[in-house]
């Protein structure tokens, strides 16, 4: 009964960040079921329990599925322990005064990323390549990348792979493409997407650097590609090094470390 019970809330799960990975668009049922490696009576059922306890709701003419008022309610619950979008704020705001660019927030969600907050520069051509709530494959985008690199080889090559049939949809990104991306960002000690879903933007990210395991979060820069030449990427990258110094050492004392 442990193991069935188990096995229900993890796939009740890999359900709900699927939907939301869809955003306002929702999901079918049948996709749903292919994305979780269901049967399709299966999904269906987890998604009635879903919906019947507010996590989710059906659109009545689409009949896709959308998250719910609940996860809105639980949301809100756990916003004064996980304040990571308050404490970072400061730093974002300062990276786009300083790059006059845009500047992102990610979060990694299992084998998801989600943008937490972006901000944006004084630039008048904005690169607006992420709404905030915006959930992605990890791997895809700057930042996203960012938090790939500090994982172990084998860990990279099992999470691009499992994203491997979502990968397509970002600008025909595939699994050799994304896995030299990641080399070349090793190489230059920034992750670099120019290669990924919005022509005629680039952007870099790196990592939050966690000493208790991980890298949970991300900052990146994105910027219209006339302004990212290779010493511009360099120059960038050092002010996001500043900033994140600052900020890791403020994270670990809003921690209690």
């Amino acid at each position: 009964m442990e193991v069935s019970g188990t096995q229900s809330i993890h796939r009740a799960i890999v359900l709900l960040r699927a939907i939301a990975s869809r955003g306002r668009a929702g999901a079918r049922v049948l996709d749903l079921a292919k994305h979780a490696s269901l049967t399709a009576p299966t999904a269906h059922r987890i998604l009635r329990c879903l919906v019947a306890e507010n996590m989710l709701r059906q659109d009545p003419q689409t009949h896709r599925y959308l998250l719910g008022p609940l996860v809105f309610e639980l949301g809100l619950a756990a916003s004064p322990q996980f304040n990571l979008r308050e404490i970072v704020e400061p730093a974002l705001r300062r990276i786009a005064a300083k790059t006059g660019d845009t500047v992102f927030l990610i979060a990694r969600s299992g084998l998801d990323t989600v943008c937490l907050d972006r901000k944006e520069g004084a630039f008048p051509i904005k690169a607006l390549t992420l709404d905030v709530g915006t959930r992605r494959p990890l791997g895809v985008g700057a930042g996203s990348m960012a938090l790939l690199l500090a994982l172990p080889d084998a860990e990279i090559e099992h999470i691009v792979a499992a994203n491997a049939t979502r990968l397509k949809d970002y600008g025909k990104l595939n699994v050799p493409i994304l896995m030299g991306m990641i080399g070349r960002s090793k190489q230059l000690g920034y992750a670099l997407n120019d290669r990924q879903e919005t022509p005629g933007v680039i952007s870099i990210g790196l990592r939050v650097t966690n000493r208790y395991g991980p890298p949970y979060a991300a900052i990146s820069v994105g910027a219209i590609s006339s302004r990212m030449s290779g010493e511009r990427q360099k120059e960038i990258a050092a002010v996001l090094r500043t900033e994140l110094r600052a900020l890791e050492k403020r994270l670990a004392e809003a921690a209690g470390a």
